[in-house]
């Protein structure tokens, strides 16, 4: 419980500096040190995706089974894009309910709400003591499949947007290479597995996509850059690793630490919002007619699209009929956070210029439901205590 609170407290901690620092130093100043804190987050999450994947174990004889993972997870991402895309299209004037440019503008923006974060998720069930749950192992499948979902619905999102880019077909490419490698070479070589290699491993990934998209971006433009989310491939490589159990007291330090800090970057990444005007922001963006609205209508709404984002995720309750309500709970709890992936939407959002009041909304939705993460952690924790409990005295 005491690692639970301390992971929310830099995450907290991680919010309010991302508002403050900016006016302390200067917008300039956080901007050029933002891009090195960008690059420590992409790392830490690099490293313990790296770690989830050497503990990933695959059936290849259960393919089916993971078929229908992913056709949950798929659902489960679907929901709540969808739940806030319409919500979002009856806050449009009427006669924008028909038009397709409104349309794509809103299924771009409001797709932050379908990713769950992998990193925090995994970080903070683990060190809730539940990695022997079937929760987390079934959670640890639905979340990676969950983010690629996202990962693959935002190249015909992004077609949408801006028409097709050659670009976008290698990040394709390069995702399809990752899940064969991933499935072929499953635990397969034999690599140095302590905490001083797999940050080393982490800062080259973080290296050759960060360069990849800097070389692009300079050669095409922003709009042509190829990006790479280090997720997948770090996960990747975790899973072709030779799987080795034992880790040293060392090992264990390091990653509490690590774990630690990307909770305070994920709180950093956070865009500022104190003191900006959106409705200023909105452009030419159809989107940004929505109109003008006060903080406390915007704090409505909020409101109103956490409860209609986190209740989309309570598909995988329909599912795994096998398991007990509590758990079946549990699992759809676990899926409600939140983060680094659906701030990368928005960041992608505000790229193609998209702005005005329903920004400001998806922003504080992502920002409310990484402040509720820990809340979440422990009422998962309950639950599955209750129901471990509740089989044992069956078993009785």
């Amino acid at each position: 419980m005491r690692k639970i609170i301390l992971f929310s407290l830099f995450l907290i901690l991680g919010l309010i500096c991302s508002q403050t620092l900016p006016t302390m130093v200067g917008v300039e100043k956080f901007a050029a040190a933002k891009t090195t804190l960008d690059v420590m987050l992409y790392t830490c999450l690099a490293f313990i995706m790296i770690n989830v994947g050497r503990e990933f174990e695959l059936d290849r004889s259960r393919w089916r089974s993971y078929t229908a993972d992913y056709f949950i997870a798929m659902i489960t991402a679907a929901a709540p894009w969808l739940l806030i895309c319409i919500y979002y299209m009856s806050l449009l004037p009427a006669d924008l309910f028909t038009s397709w440019d409104a349309w794509k503008e809103n299924l771009l923006l409001s797709r932050f709400a379908a990713p769950t974060s992998a990193g925090i998720l995994f970080t903070m069930l683990a060190n809730a003591g539940l990695k022997n749950s079937w929760v987390y192992q079934k959670t640890r499948v639905l979340a990676i499949f969950d983010d690629l979902d996202t990962i693959l619905l935002m190249i015909p999102l992004q077609i949408f947007m801006i028409g097709w880019k050659w670009q976008l077909g290698v990040v394709a490419v390069v995702v399809f290479v990752c899940l064969y490698l991933g499935w072929t070479k499953l635990d397969k070589y034999k690599m140095q597995q302590d905490w001083s290699s797999v940050l080393g491993y982490s800062i080259i990934l973080v290296f050759l996509c960060q360069g990849l998209y800097v070389i692009s971006k300079n050669l095409f433009g922003t709009d042509a850059a190829i990006h790479i989310e280090v997720l997948l491939p770090a996960f990747v490589l975790g899973m072709i690793m030779k799987t080795t159990h034992s880790t040293s007291q060392a090992d264990e330090r390091a990653s509490t630490v690590i774990s630690y800090l990307f909770m305070f970057l994920v709180g950093m990444s956070a865009p500022l919002f104190v003191g900006v005007d959106f409705s200023a922001s909105a452009g030419d963006s159809l989107i940004g007619q929505v109109g003008e609205m006060s903080w406390g209508e915007i704090a409505v709404h909020v409101a109103i699209a956490t409860l209609l984002s986190n209740l989309g995720k309570m598909v995988p309750m329909l599912f795994y009929r096998d398991r007990s309500l509590g758990e079946r709970l549990a699992l759809s709890i676990g899926m409600f956070t939140r983060g680094e992936v659906g701030a990368g939407i928005i960041f992608v959002s505000l790229g193609y210029g998209l702005g005005g009041p329903l920004l400001a909304i998806s922003l504080l939705t992502l920002l409310a439901n990484l402040i509720l993460t820990g809340v979440f952690v422990i009422i998962v924790k309950q639950l599955v205590i209750k129901a471990e409990k509740k089989s044992a005295e069956v078993a009785a």
